[in-house]
């Protein structure tokens, strides 16, 4: 009796979807699986980095400027030379790990073997204003300094971002700058990438690198599920509204 019953249910109604629907839905469809197919591909980014991470704590490599090229991202490495305080950069936009407003310290370190290095000491907070410069000097005898390979942080959007004045004191604020812009305010070459100072090493501020992780590889993929499951509901409310009643005449 109950199959009796859905058969007459399904009975009684066409599949006639209109045009516009059968549109809507594929534009839908394509635009949720696209946004989930996107997530997907940034966990798999995000779980990448995380894996090099933890796989370049295992060892540390000397770091020279002729093998500098051959560093992997986020390798553990030691450096010999000496840090050059007269031209610091400040990195703008650079909140701490609980929100504050502040800057990242970028030093110069000349390597003993020759070259300059960028060494990020840590954050610090802003001062009462932006003219309230922080006091980042530092010792210039030799020393070894330790940490992780790295890249100079890149804006998540990109837009027009204002030089530095390259008349202004040292140390210079710069917002996202990347190598060309700072070998510009230096006056020099400098080797690309960027080191993160270790917590235990001296001469640094708050260093909280892992920070740059706390949004892993499972948000990305809770946020694909929730694009296909949209995609899923589109899928069903479609059917619905396109079963149409037969008239009976």
């Amino acid at each position: 009796m109950g199959d009796y019953n859905v058969g007459m249910l399904f009975a009684d109604r066409r599949f006639a979807p209109s045009i516009f629907a059968t549109i809507l839905l594929m534009l839908g469809l394509a635009a949720f699986v696209r946004l989930g197919l996107w997530q997907l591909d940034r966990a798999e980014e995000k779980q990448s980095l995380i894996d090099r991470y933890d796989t370049g704590g295992q060892t540390t490599l000397d770091l020279t400027a002729a093998a500098i090229d051959s560093i992997p991202l986020y390798q553990h490495i030691r450096a010999r030379g000496r840090y050059e305080p007269a031209r610091q950069i400040l990195l703008d936009n650079m909140p701490s790990e609980q929100g504050r407003p502040g800057y990242r310290v970028v030093t110069p370190f000349a390597l003993d073997e020759g070259g300059i290095l960028l060494v990020d000491r840590g954050w610090v907070p802003m001062g009462p204003t932006r003219t309230d410069l922080p006091a980042v000097d530092v010792a210039t005898q030799p020393r070894e300094l330790m940490g992780r390979f790295d890249t100079l942080p890149r804006a998540g959007i990109t837009l027009d971002i204002p030089h530095a004045d390259p008349l202004s004191n040292w140390p210079r604020v710069m917002n996202y700058p990347q190598q060309g812009d700072i070998e510009s305010a230096l006056g020099r070459s400098v080797l690309p990438g960027l080191v993160l100072l270790d917590a235990d090493q001296p001469d640094g501020f708050e260093r909280a690198w892992h920070t740059r992780f706390q949004s892993g590889p499972q948000r990305h993929l809770a946020y694909a599920v929730q694009w296909f499951g949209l995609a899923l509901a589109a899928i069903v409310i479609y059917l619905v509204v396109s079963f149409r009643r037969k008239h009976i005449r």
